[in-house]
């Protein structure tokens, strides 16, 4: 996709600091990062979101992920690290070609995790039985 800013990294019309690639995969560094060493993994062809994309190729894609995420975490060195996908644009997600985020983390770095939501037993039961229908379609 010519408008794809990651589809044009990986055609070479936009430079970056390739970490990682195979026939299928992509592995920079983010420009924009939340911690040094934040790499994006992106399989090479275009799918929008997760969603789009076939189960063996999340398998594929996240196998890599966590390869960069290791070796992330030795050349770093970190102690931890972020495997995530934002879904969507009301998860956060700002290139609409699937990509996952390997973010080192470090002792006191000051991100923050997800605050909770205070959600009654029933509530929980309810929603858990309405994923499990879903699962069953």
């Amino acid at each position: 996709m010519s408008d794809c800013i990651f589809c044009r990294i990986v055609a070479g019309e936009i430079p970056s600091e390739r970490i990682y690639e195979d026939s299928d995969h992509l592995a920079f560094m983010d420009i924009q990062p939340v911690n040094m060493g934040h790499v994006l993994v992106i399989p090479k062809d275009h799918y929008g979101c997760v969603a789009e994309m076939p189960e063996g190729a999340v398998a594929r894609l996240f196998a890599v992920a966590n390869r960069v995420a290791l070796k992330v975490q030795e050349a770093v060195p970190s102690d931890g690290y972020i495997l995530t996908v934002n879904n969507g644009q009301a998860a956060g997600q700002l290139v609409f070609h699937t990509h996952v985020h390997v973010i080192p983390r470090f002792r006191d770095d000051g991100l923050r995790h997800w605050g909770k939501r205070e959600i009654g037993e029933g509530e929980i039961r309810g929603m858990a039985e309405k994923i499990r229908e879903a699962m069953r379609s």
